[in-house]
């Protein structure tokens, strides 16, 4: 195993289109979705540390979720989790990582991931994963995973890039967040677009220069805090530095401005798990077409989804494309494919009846 390599993975959404399930107390990552006893989060740890050193896998996320973090993963070190006191998308969350790394290891490269996906190919990840690292060993590059596309998804960001002769590292030419049906229709068509995985990997010095370049402020920030990291004056500073950042993603903010990015497009049976409708998409199914993760008796139910505990039976009659969800003190019915009416009606939950029922 590569000392030199570095894993930080982004463990600090709250997966409002997972809820109810999903809840502001414990999000979607630290829970079992797959039905394979392990969370989401349990999974990726696991996925990188086959081929990281565990030492390495850096876990940043919200200071309420360290003790489920270290409840699922009970072995981390301190210098393991990152702890944000508030969110603030992904480039501050890089940031920190980046900075923190530089002071554990001048000579790294990062390997940055989301927490919540499912990838059933870990063979194909992992040739990957290895290859771009030993990439970013030796050019001053910006690698992303491109996921080769199967349909016309407008959930998720597009990234196309430029025909070449073969290589396995294509240079990137546009990025194109969540297109409406019909583009992302002729994304699918033209062969030269992939979906945007949410995966880095880069040298931490040069993820750290195009901090710096691209994001004076938010480098600049950090940098001030550096003097404490690894001290017991640490979180403080941390907690200051993102009390001044502002919410900015490392996609907007550094991934569309710099020069030497590439993507390399895979096929690694992969999933965002971002939606129930994803969930629906990967799970097994009954004859109906139907995925159900509860103790449900369904009556003319077509392409739905029914969550639900075991010890309550749910009786479902005349439904077809839905998603029933019952968890906890909140019951959710509606369509299950509108992925945007899912964070309106988590808006519309908080805004009406406050955080109790999140």
């Amino acid at each position: 195993m590569n000392k030199n390599t570095y894993v930080v993975i982004m463990a600090g959404g709250i997966g409002s289109r997972f809820w109810p399930a999903s809840r502001e107390s414990k999000p979607k990552q630290f829970m079992d979705l797959l039905g394979t006893g392990k969370s989401l989060l349990v999974h990726t740890f696991e996925r990188f540390s086959s081929i990281i050193p565990r030492e390495n896998i850096i876990i940043v996320t919200n200071k309420k979720y360290e003790p489920i973090i270290r409840e699922q993963i009970p072995d981390l070190g301190d210098h393991q989790v990152l702890k944000e006191h508030v969110g603030k998308n992904t480039a501050p969350c890089i940031a920190y990582a980046a900075f923190k790394i530089r002071k554990l290891n001048p000579d790294a490269t990062m390997v940055v991931a989301p927490s919540d996906h499912a990838i059933f190919n870990e063979t194909r990840f992992h040739e990957v994963i290895l290859s771009a690292v030993e990439k970013a060993e030796k050019e001053e590059v910006l690698i992303t995973l491109g996921i080769q596309p199967h349909k016309p998804e407008t959930g998720y960001g597009y990234i196309q890039y430029i025909l070449d002769d073969g290589s396995e590292f294509k240079k990137v030419k546009t990025f194109t967040e969540k297109p409406e049906l019909e583009l992302a229709q002729k994304f699918l068509e033209s062969g030269d677009f992939v979906w945007n995985s949410g995966m880095f990997i880069w040298n931490n010095n040069v993820i750290l220069s195009a901090i710096e370049e691209h994001l004076p402020d938010v480098y600049e920030i950090f940098q001030e805090a550096e003097k404490d990291i690894n001290t017991k004056k640490e979180q403080d500073s941390i907690d200051l530095a993102y009390s001044q950042c502002k919410n900015e993603s490392v996609d907007y903010g550094i991934m569309e401005k710099a020069s030497d990015v590439f993507v390399v497009p895979v096929d690694i049976g992969w999933s965002d798990l971002g939606s129930w409708a994803a969930l629906h998409e990967i799970s097994e199914k009954d004859e109906d077409n139907n995925y159900a993760d509860a103790e449900a008796l369904l009556f003319d139910v077509n392409n739905s989804v029914i969550y639900g505990p075991k010890d309550k039976l749910i009786v479902v009659d005349g439904l077809q494309d839905y998603l029933v969800a019952d968890h906890g003190n909140a019951l959710l019915i509606c369509k299950k494919d509108d992925e945007r009416k899912f964070r309106q009606i988590f808006g519309e939950v908080k805004k009406n009846k406050g955080n109790k029922f999140l």
